[in-house]
């Protein structure tokens, strides 16, 4: 029953196209010891990438595509984007 649901419905892709999905932006990570998150008043994690590695974008636990970091809007906004450079390893142009 490919491509049909239990009740023998199609299912409509475009239904499909307008769900939203959340997707979060994996930047890097740390391995800090707990003792030093406990004891500080401020705490600066140094994670495991530069400022000019790809970050990773998952649904999930699932990577689904990598992308650069930038800013967006007008210079010194400080907002953020990221240009998605590949895709289930496929590289964009």
């Amino acid at each position: 029953m490919s491509g049909e649901n239990a009740k023998g419905l199609e299912l409509d892709s475009t239904f499909l196209a307008d769900i939203p999905v959340e997707i979060s932006v994996r930047v890097g990570s740390a391995r800090p010891r707990l003792r030093d998150l406990q004891n500080a008043t401020e705490v600066v994690l140094t994670l495991d990438r530069t400022i000019d590695d790809p970050v990773e974008l998952m649904i999930g636990d699932r990577l689904i595509a990598r992308g650069l970091l930038e800013e967006i809007g007008e210079a010194g906004s400080g907002r953020l984007g990221v240009r998605v450079t590949e895709v289930n390893g496929t590289e964009t142009s």
